[in-house]
């Protein structure tokens, strides 16, 4: 990101998926589809890590918070048509028809990144002041130079000091360690609440055994709550502030969590779904959308991108392992006793609750 700029990264990555969705709807070959499959990853980490950058440093600090929501906004509303896709096309012949999707929305990503803004931030970092002020005048029109000043202050380093950051700098780096913690452990508490096992393995279990024939349309209803839930924080988050929302958040979806526990031991499944829902509510207002926005609002803005590859792949790394270790985590405390299976839930959630005092120790 600091090699290429923000409106460059963001082009490789629209490239990369444009060629490899190409490829995987087009290929019959396992291999192929493998690495195409993979290639998309990296440049889906790409595109995630510059989205809310670039939001942040074009945006006006008195919105900036709201904007920085339209990240997550994008990403669930992406799974959402994902989901509305796959169960039209879930079909042998027409499977390959998702990929047309994405490498349609890739091409104009791509088209249209001739008319994006580059970052201020990033021209000023590059010691280009024509084009900062160019840049500003586009975005901010008659305010630009009080949204210049305004940005400036949250770097108190000269202009010479303002070298790029690589990630094992961040940990010798004194200013760096509280930004770095932060950053670091909103992750592990956003993937450590096992939002990944509460939506995608007892949302479907508990209500597709009542419904099977609507498992597909219940994942997509959860789905869909996520996205409603994922409006509030664009219009709360600069009434209330980061942490306020970030707080109601964790102590709304640590409930819920508990809940699903006692429910499932106490063999009360429509509690449990309900919980369910609630818990994908109360994450959705905070736990997913804000550690993203917290970013540039902690970090300086010379680490920015250090620390945001830091956090995407402590959020990848951390929902891996939860995904790894949860069922046998349940199998092990239940014992085979279906009235046993919500003790996994009261495990996460005292981690959870751990990594939140954790996270706010540092996030004052």
């Amino acid at each position: 990101m600091d090699r290429w700029g923000r409106r460059g990264s963001n082009r490789i990555s629209a490239l990369l998926i444009t060629f490899f969705t190409a490829a995987m709807g087009l290929t019959s070959s396992i291999p192929l589809l493998l690495i195409s499959r993979f290639m998309i990853g990296i440049a889906s980490g790409l595109g995630l890590c510059v989205g809310p950058i670039y939001l942040a440093e074009i945006a006006p600090l008195r919105i900036r918070g709201s904007v920085g929501i339209l990240t997550q906004l994008a990403i669930v509303s992406g799974v959402m048509g994902t989901q509305i896709a796959g169960i039209n096309l879930a079909y042998a012949s027409q499977w390959r028809l998702v990929f047309l999707v994405s490498f349609i929305l890739s091409v104009l990503q791509l088209l249209s990144s001739s008319f994006v803004v580059e970052s201020p931030a990033f021209l000023s970092a590059l010691q280009r002041p024509d084009d900062h002020k160019a840049a500003a005048q586009r975005l901010w029109g008659n305010t630009a130079s009080d949204e210049t000043s305004l940005l400036d202050e949250t770097d108190n380093r000269p202009p010479q000091q303002q070298e790029i950051i690589f990630i094992p700098q961040l940990l010798v780096k004194p200013e760096l360690r509280r930004p770095l913690a932060i950053v670091s452990l909103s992750m592990i508490a956003q993937q450590i609440s096992g939002v990944t096992a509460a939506v995608f393995y007892y949302s479907n279990d508990l209500l597709a055994k009542s419904l099977p024939q609507l498992g597909a349309y219940i994942s997509l209803g959860i789905t869909i709550i996520n996205v409603l839930m994922t409006f509030p924080p664009i219009f709360l988050i600069e009434r209330t502030g980061r942490r306020s929302l970030l707080t109601t958040s964790i102590l709304g979806a640590l409930l819920s969590l508990v809940t699903v526990g006692f429910a499932l031991d106490s063999g009360f499944s429509t509690l449990a779904s309900i919980a369910i829902v609630t818990f994908v509510m109360f994450y959705a207002i905070g736990l997913g959308p804000i550690p993203f926005v917290m970013i540039p609002d902690v970090s300086p803005p010379y680490a920015v991108s250090a620390l945001s590859s830091v956090a995407l792949s402590t959020s990848w790394s951390t929902s891996f392992l939860v995904g790894l270790v949860f069922l046998p985590i349940r199998n092990i405390l239940s014992g085979g006793d279906m009235y046993k299976e919500g003790r996994v839930f009261y495990v996460f959630g005292l981690l959870f609750g751990v990594a939140s005092i954790l996270l706010f120790r540092f996030y004052r």
